[in-house]
């Protein structure tokens, strides 16, 4: 049991005025039925930082099936990871049970009916629906190479802030008392301005090697150092993000072409090797790569609060295009031909492709219209 730095409505910055409306509603109806709730994660970090933050997530002890009694407009989606999504319009803002971390690499069957029965119920003679009963008897790690498989197994607050990644991002902030609450050392942290794991380095990137791409463009963004444990681990396991999904990381980079940074991240990851280990073709770029970047990174700070038209089709072509592997040289036909493109371990779909070949095939003529 860990004591937390509790810091009081007083002695903190975060004002109710900053975050947004929504997600409000969403505190205020899972408190008010006497659930805990709280703001985590990059939200809480973002304020902390006067930064506005992109989402506003939501952290619980309602299991999901409760939290979709509470929400008309309420989905439950993912199996790693069941979480809510309350809609408000085009909105979603995602609440999640507190989880734990889980110790072992196999859920035996005393430990798994140990967990159904102590974990996986929601109070004296209300047990789980049998979605939920199932998705909790599935094995939890894959015991061959440490990667979680499922996350499910809910917790208390102070699990649930020990299992996150980083302590930045371990935060939280009380709808029902104001405060900011830090099991892990994320104030200090955030004061020194410096990116640290929770736990071993290692045994979190086994665990889901996407962190240390996480860790770099995190620290590149916010414009913190690494912590040098973690820079270690990163020259140790970098050839572990091989491991990941594909479209996890395709998503990582289309975040770090929308960041506002991706510059000085893209630069990060070539000098922790990840870039070579993720997209080789990039390693050694030519300067229209970094150019057309370094475009898109004013884009944003120019039209940051703007409707934002940097879709997966663009930040595609931001990839592809300066290496030669779309563009004007390769006319675009409009037939059933598989066209995806593989960039390193990346899937770019082949909507986008086809996409992209369409608007190079326009330019021409749009050029010769103009002139």
């Amino acid at each position: 049991m860990v004591e937390p730095v509790v810091i009081p409505r007083s002695d903190h910055a975060i004002s109710r005025r900053d975050i947004d409306p929504d997600a409000l509603k969403v505190l205020y109806r899972l408190h008010e039925h006497h659930y805990a709730a709280y703001l985590v994660g990059g939200s809480v970090r973002d304020l902390l930082l006067n930064r506005r933050p992109k989402d506003f997530d939501i952290g619980t002890s309602a299991h999901p099936h409760q939290i979709k009694k509470l929400f008309r407009n309420c989905w439950i989606i993912g199996r790693r990871f069941r979480l809510a999504h309350v809609k408000f319009g085009t909105k979603a803002i995602e609440v999640a049970t507190f989880r734990r971390h889980v110790d072992t690499l196999e859920v035996t069957p005393e430990a798994e009916a140990a967990t159904v029965t102590a974990r996986d119920t929601v109070g004296p003679g209300e047990p789980l629906p049998p979605e939920e009963m199932e998705e909790a008897r599935r094995p939890r790690r894959r015991a061959e190479d440490h990667l979680i498989a499922r996350d499910n197994t809910y917790g208390t607050p102070e699990e649930d802030a020990f299992r996150r990644d980083f302590t930045v991002n371990a935060l939280f902030y009380d709808i029902g008392t104001f405060s900011i609450i830090d099991y892990t050392g994320g104030l200090h942290d955030l004061e020194a301005r410096v990116i640290r794991c929770i736990g071993e380095p290692e045994v979190r990137f086994l665990e889901d090697p996407v962190r240390m791409l996480r860790a770099v463009v995190l620290a590149a963004r916010l414009e913190f150092t690494i912590d040098e444990p973690v820079v270690e681990a990163i020259a140790q396991l970098k050839h572990e993000i091989a491991r990941s999904a594909a479209p996890r990381l395709l998503e990582e980079y289309y975040k770090i072409l929308r960041s506002g940074h991706a510059a000085v991240a893209f630069k990060q990851l070539a000098r922790t090797g990840l870039l070579k280990e993720i997209t080789p073709e990039l390693a050694d770029a030519p300067a229209a790569f970094w150019r057309a970047v370094s475009a898109i990174d004013r884009y944003r700070a120019r039209f940051g609060s703007a409707p934002d038209a940097l879709t997966n089709t663009v930040l595609a072509g931001t990839l592809l295009n300066p290496l030669g592997l779309i563009g004007p040289p390769q006319p675009f036909h409009a037939d059933g031909t598989e066209r995806r493109i593989e960039l390193g371990l990346l899937p770019i779909a082949r909507r986008d492709v086809e996409r992209l070949q369409q608007m190079f095939s326009i330019i021409p003529k749009l050029m010769d219209v103009q002139a």
